[in-house]
């Protein structure tokens, strides 16, 4: 039963799937299972002895899903948690168990959808499989969708961050570029196994109807705290024009961020080449922005001098500059591929005539001596008939001529007999 048209989910518009929390309850007071969700249980296969949970839940995802992507959820969740304690290195034991859990079940969730389909997976599986209750995956995630995009919350505090912490001098699009950098680290160890994994999260993404509205409004929120520290910083209100464009033009370096790792592991780019090809395409995205928002960036600067305007005025143009040479760059670059695909595509159409050519060639060759076969075939009948009609004349001929020797000897016989007679 798809999970939308479960009766014991509450919805909400837009399809998004939501269940009650408790207020003032801790996740991780739910984390224990009751008697049909244990974390640790006895295992027939080893004996009797319990299994930890990373085991256990490694098993379960071979028998459904079979060892490769069970392999595969095991790298991810090693990565993930060192991730994890790269990001938090001051968490205390509690704060740990939370987080992982809650990984835990993102992770789990992820691998499922991705396998079966988002609408193919149920809550409820997810919990069993995790080995906790179905109100443990609400209390961490109030949405099915959030279980994909896992980390919405903390993407929106770093924006906030980078935005409202940023330097002397530093303009909103550089500090958004920054902390997108930051992340840009962890595609240097990402392992060999998820590189297959991020075009097919991709795809789920995109033939989701749901996740696609989801997407679009976790967009639409980074949109809306971008307005606000926009015009806070920039003592404006944010319903004016310049705070809400901006934001949308700088939230936009994220949805890029995105794009790029996708297109860029599609193309085959691994390891640091991969984060380099990123980065430079953040940063052409972001000379591009500097160069457009360069007034509003003297507005949250608090430029009030000639001299200041000036100073700006020559950042602006550099910028421009900048933005130019890459873009002739890009357009060098464009047309170059450009050709070599024509080139290409005009060899394999050559390459496509000479195939057909001897194609049709074999295929006259074949009807050709499939024509010389059958008039071999018809001569050799014809002489087989005409040596078959003349043995058969001449066993006729013999045979009259055997008849005719046969009455001249009952003749004669007959003859003698009356001359014995008389």
């Amino acid at each position: 039963m798809d999970e939308r048209t479960d009766p014991a989910d509450r919805t909400r518009p837009g399809g998004r799937h939501r269940r009650g929390k408790d207020e003032g309850t801790d996740p991780a007071d739910h984390t224990r299972p009751d008697r049909r969700h244990r974390g640790r249980e006895p295992d027939e296969d080893t004996g009797g002895e319990e299994i930890s949970d990373d085991a256990r839940i490694r098993r379960l995802l071979t028998n459904e899903l079979g060892a490769e992507l069970a392999e595969a959820f095991v790298v991810a969740r090693e990565t993930q948690e060192r991730w994890e304690r790269r990001r938090h290195p001051h968490d205390g034991l509690r704060e740990r168990k939370k987080r992982r859990t809650r990984q835990q079940i993102s992770d789990v969730a992820t691998v499922l959808f991705v396998a079966r389909g988002f609408d193919r997976v149920r809550v409820s599986e997810v919990a069993e499989i995790v080995g906790v209750s179905e109100k443990t995956v609400y209390n961490y995630f109030p949405t099915k969708e959030s279980l994909v995009f896992d980390r919405t919350d903390e993407t929106i505090a770093r924006l906030v961050a980078a935005l409202r912490d940023r330097t002397a001098g530093e303009s909103p699009t550089k500090a958004v570029l920054r902390a997108l950098s930051d992340d840009m680290d962890d595609l240097e160890d990402l392992p060999a196994e998820l590189y297959v994994f991020f075009p097919l999260f991709n795809e789920m993404v995109a033939n989701t109807p749901s996740l696609r509205a989801a997407w679009l409004d976790l967009q639409s929120r980074l949109v809306e705290v971008a307005t606000e520290e926009l015009a806070t910083f920039a003592d404006v209100d944010p319903r004016d024009p310049e705070p809400m464009v901006a934001a949308r033009a700088i939230v936009g370096l994220t949805d890029l961020s995105f794009a790029s790792r996708m297109r860029h592991i599609e193309q085959g780019l691994r390891g640091a080449e991969l984060r380099n090809a990123v980065l430079d395409d953040l940063e052409r995205a972001a000379r591009l922005l500097d160069a457009g928002l360069w007034s509003f960036n003297l507005l949250t600067h608090g430029a009030r001098t000639r001299q200041q305007m000036r100073e700006a005025a020559a950042a602006a143009d550099d910028a421009r500059r900048q933005v130019l040479a890459a873009l002739k760059q890009a357009r060098a670059a464009w047309h170059d591929l450009t050709r070599r695909e024509r080139a290409d595509a005009r060899r394999a159409h050559s390459d496509a005539r000479r195939e057909a050519a001897d194609r049709a060639g074999q295929r006259a060759r074949a009807r050709a001596d499939a024509r010389r076969e059958a008039a071999e075939l018809t001569r050799a009948a014809v002489q087989t008939a005409r040596e078959v009609a003349e043995q058969a004349a001449v066993d006729a001929f013999r045979a009259k001529l055997e008849e005719r020797r046969e009455a001249i000897r009952r003749r004669q016989a007959a003859a003698a007999k009356t001359v014995k007679g008389r």
